[in-house]
């Protein structure tokens, strides 16, 4: 759920009233804060955590103390002084025992606990939190440190998502029992990083809204284990319509992925001129079929369709016809939305449902942006068009039918070519395989698509031998089984 900061508030005192302390709202937060921590530096190192006065300190040295548990050598940065901690935070900083914070350690991972300012600051960070402020991010830019953000990143309005001139630039921002606005707010992205929710079960936030982060608790009850009678026709049949001289990689990564995600039977149909060599460079679980016209497909027997990857062009009419004939869900990405772009009417008149995955430069062809914010600009498609919208991005953004959904996997790394055939492959097999009606299984495919992706382009950049630099498409393919498992764990 995304909620105001004014909500937070008030899902917190009402929690206040009926009898939940603080204190165990702040115990179960910084025991979730460490997991984060965990999950993502498996070998313990260096935490250098940075308290301003209030409660988000307090979670940051709840955090701390599971982590010197858990054998983390932990320093403290009291921004203000020792001496003005409120109550909670001045009870946990006496219990743990911890040096302050003056000289860089070296060796082992390196991470940060921004616990300077949380939801009810206001304004320009000054002074003390200021220059706190700037050291963490110098942290971060020449000692390699993760900074992670508590709740939301200091310094950022979490409303408006707007950052103050002095803000921290988080890698990871774990915000407390729901996303506040501002942390999905396009100019918030650089200072928000990856996005995690610790949960409060203690809050209640039902009926909150139409907006969402996608986390794998209510992720992974959409794709629930596989039944041990199963076999390849119950996983679905999949058409992919991809590929043409000079662009046959990208047929060969969508249909990879498509395998790898769980797809019962996967083909690729091409053109002759390509057919021949596209059966070569695919992986063996693959089939390839030569056909004379693309509307050949109209007549196979397939459960759903991906078009677009690599497909150039040439074939626009047989691709239109496509899509408006096929009564199949289809993923249309890439060539295919190029196509679509200059005949968007068709697509009040398909058979059957339909999800576009575009980047933000085939979104703009599509239906301009002028200056609309993300949420803003799908809303508006969705309100034109009776399909599926997976607007790709740093934060990308999933919505039909007046929902709407964040992923929050994924990391800079993943700025390179073919990840978006490797997204068409992977949505496209989760539709047979995901529960609901056929424009649900669209939606939920896409939202769980995204994270799966994300999670294992993740995967790929702490793996010891990665680096944002080193990820390539071949790498997420190589770790969406490790994905899906992530999934399944909760991550």
């Amino acid at each position: 759920m995304v909620v105001s900061c004014a909500e937070m508030r008030q899902a917190e005192e009402a929690a206040f009233s009926r009898g939940i302390k603080a204190a165990d709202l702040m115990a179960t937060a910084g025991l979730g804060l460490a997991e984060i921590v965990r999950q993502f530096h498996a070998r313990p190192g260096t935490c250098i955590v940075f308290c301003g006065k209030g409660n988000n300190a307090g979670d940051a040295l709840v955090a701390a103390a599971h982590l010197q548990k858990w054998g983390w050598r932990i320093l403290i940065h009291p921004a203000c002084g020792v001496m003005a901690f409120s109550e909670l935070p001045a009870r946990h900083f006496q219990s743990l025992k911890a040096d302050l914070f003056s000289v860089v350690p070296s060796g082992g991972p390196l991470v940060v606990l921004d616990g300077l300012l949380g939801i009810g600051a206001q304004g320009q960070p000054r002074g003390e939190i200021a220059e706190a402020i700037r050291l963490i991010n110098t942290l971060r830019r020449e000692n390699a440190a993760w900074v992670l953000a508590i709740d939301l990143p200091s310094g950022l309005d979490g409303e408006s998502g707007i950052p103050s001139a002095c803000c921290v630039e988080a890698d990871l921002t774990a915000t407390i029992a729901c996303a506040k606005h501002g942390l999905v707010a396009d100019q918030a992205i650089n200072h928000v990083g990856r996005l995690a929710v610790v949960p409060l079960p203690a809050l209640d936030f039902t009926g909150k809204g139409n907006e969402k982060v996608a986390l794998p608790s209510e992720l992974r009850t959409w794709l629930p284990p596989r039944r041990y009678d199963m076999h390849k026709g119950n996983c679905g049949r999949l058409g992919i319509i991809a590929g043409s001289p000079g662009f046959l990689g990208a047929a060969r990564l969508c249909s990879a992925a498509a395998v790898r995600a769980g797809a019962g039977l996967v083909t690729v149909f091409a053109k002759p001129d390509i057919a021949e060599r596209l059966s070569l460079i695919c992986i063996p679980e693959v089939m390839v079929k030569s056909v004379a016209s693309y509307r050949d497909v109209l007549n196979e027997n397939l459960d759903v369709l991906a078009v677009g990857p690599g497909l150039g062009q040439t074939h626009a009419t047989e691709i239109l016809s496509l899509i408006r004939d096929a009564r199949q869900p289809m993923v249309i990405d890439a060539d295919a939305l190029n196509m679509l772009s200059r005949e968007l009417t068709l697509l009040k008149h398909c058979r059957g449902p339909r999800l576009l995955t575009p980047h933000p430069g085939e979104m703009e062809r599509l239906s301009a942006a002028i200056g609309r914010p993300r949420r803003q600009w799908v809303e508006d498609f969705l309100a034109r068009f009776p399909v599926t919208l997976l607007l790709k991005g740093a934060r990308t953004l999933t919505g039909c039918g007046g929902r709407y959904f964040y992923n929050t996997t994924g990391n800079p790394g993943m700025a390179s070519g073919g990840m978006g055939d490797v997204l068409t492959g992977v949505c496209a097999a989760l539709v047979s395989q995901v529960e609901g009606e056929d424009q649900e299984k669209l939606l939920r495919s896409a939202v769980l698509g995204a994270w799966l992706c994300g999670r294992a382009g993740e995967l790929g950049v702490f793996d010891p031998a990665g680096s944002p630099e080193s990820l390539s498409a071949t790498t997420v393919l190589a770790r969406l089984g490790g994905a899906f498992r992530a999934l399944r764990e909760d991550v």
